[in-house]
């Protein structure tokens, strides 16, 4: 039997672009990518503290450092500068790998800097 489950997560990501007339996707720091173990163009879902919106998504790229959390296209109907956001990825296990499997948990500050990993 195969599971969903979560693979990573970046807590507290505030939005930092809304870009209705776009393709869509979410630009994401390819800093902050690299440290949820996240890909480009992998699907997220987006989870928004702010307003209670949900959205699944794929990630784009943006500059390493840049603290880009950027929502275009569709979803930023659901996402204005300054939300705050849950990115989540989830990963297909086989049942025997969800008991050593643990999800890794990025806590970002309000600059959406690194501040603790999990």
């Amino acid at each position: 039997m195969k599971r969903i489950v979560l693979g990573s997560k970046l807590h507290k990501a505030m939005v930092t672009e809304s870009v209705l007339d776009y393709e869509g996707s979410l630009g994401l720091d390819g800093a902050l990518m690299k440290a949820a173990g996240m890909i480009p163009f992998e699907q997220v879902h987006v989870y928004n503290v702010s307003n209670g919106e949900r959205f699944s998504t794929y990630l784009i790229k943006a500059a390493e450092g840049s603290g880009t959390v950027a929502v275009y296209g569709a979803a930023a109907h659901k996402a204005g500068v300054g939300d705050k956001l849950i990115i989540v990825s989830y990963v297909l296990l086989d049942e025997e790998e969800t008991e050593f499997t643990v999800p890794r948990v990025v806590i970002l500050d309000e600059k959406n800097k690194v501040r603790e990993i999990r």
